[in-house]
């Protein structure tokens, strides 16, 4: 498997012609050792404006294709247009949907890049590449399949589902009831610090630090109600005063024998934890997800009159359109045009 790569990688019988990929002039002066640094500190935070999901993803897109390509007997880097075609067209026949391939065509652009070379995508001769991905988008395309959200109903169950007041049992209590509550994607739970929660009389004032829509990271602040149904702050309060931890990450992994550690969570731990827990409600656990919370709350709350701008102020969505989907589904028998007359 071909390694990821930080430089140009060129093949032995190139050697010569790095001109072609960094041109270099003569009579320019090496750069400073304190200019160097400079730019080894610019490429640190290039890195960082990519979320860490889609790193991740891009690594794992990478690895994938250059497995392919080696299997195959074919060149990764640089790859050509018509290779990235048939590594799509494999793809899709074996079941990969539009999103997944989209997104590795685009991890291996970005390898290209990084490497020095131009995008397969970019190229003059991508025309049938470009082929090949809209006849997978119209073959293999459709309605995206959206897991089920853990509106209140299913969420009280998951809940009463939870037996005990170990550790393992608050905290799983408090992630579900926090996650839902203030409509939080994955990667924003196992993010969440101690001193990201502030207590006030109406019940929660939760900071998200960063997101993925806020790769600036400004920052933004959550209110969550005390509730009387799901209490998502006694939950909350329950776990700190038993785990005890005064900074650091707020949701800690435990042990197998249920002891604290500092390490926070990970994203992936959070869609097992919230499947697991549908399960033993008697749900099936594989139409659940770690988004099952936030679209949880979106659910709820537009099955219960909420306007598209108080869900707005809960998800931090930048456009209204996913938002007024939910509202729309909730609404679909409400005043309904044939209700007087079917």
């Amino acid at each position: 498997m071909a390694a990821s790569p930080s430089l140009p990688m060129l093949d032995p019988a190139d050697r010569g012609h790095e001109t072609a990929l960094v041109a270099l002039d003569p009579a320019q002066p090496a750069l400073p050792a304190i200019l160097n640094a400079k730019i080894e500190r610019a490429a640190a935070y290039a890195k960082a404006a990519r979320a860490g999901a889609t790193r991740r993803a891009y690594e794992s897109d990478w690895a994938i294709f250059t497995a392919w390509c080696d299997a195959h007997g074919l060149t990764a880097l640089p790859a050509t247009p018509d290779v990235v075609a048939v590594f799509a067209s494999d793809q899709a026949d074996a079941g990969r949907n539009p999103s997944t391939i989209n997104r590795r065509v685009a991890a291996i652009g970005h390898y290209h890049r990084a490497g020095g070379y131009p995008a397969p995508t970019a190229l003059p001769t991508a025309g049938r590449l470009a082929e090949v991905l809209a006849g997978i988008r119209a073959e293999h395309g459709g309605a995206k399949r959206q897991k089920r959200p853990a509106d209140a109903a299913a969420l009280r169950n998951m809940l009463a589902a939870i037996e005990g007041d170990d550790l393992r049992s608050l905290r799983d209590r408090a992630i579900l009831a926090i996650g839902m509550a203030a409509a939080l994607r994955r990667s924003e739970i196992v993010a969440l610090e101690v001193d990201h929660v502030a207590i006030v009389p109406e019940g929660l004032r939760l900071t998200i630090a960063r997101s993925k829509t806020d790769q600036a990271r400004h920052g933004a602040v959550i209110a969550i109600p005390e509730g009387s149904r799901i209490r998502p702050k006694a939950m909350l309060l329950a776990w700190i005063a038993a785990a005890g931890h005064g900074d650091g990450f707020l949701f800690r992994r435990l042990s197998r024998g249920g002891a604290l550690t500092p390490a926070p969570m990970s994203d992936r731990a959070i869609a097992r934890l919230v499947q697991q827990h549908a399960a033993a409600a008697g749900y099936d656990p594989t139409q659940f997800a770690g988004h099952s919370l936030r679209a949880g709350f979106l659910t709820e709350g537009a099955s219960q009159g909420a306007t598209i701008f108080k869900l707005q102020e809960v998800s931090r969505h930048k456009s209204v359109q996913i938002l007024s989907d939910y509202v729309r589904n909730a609404e679909l028998f409400k005043d309904h045009a044939g209700q007087r007359f079917l």
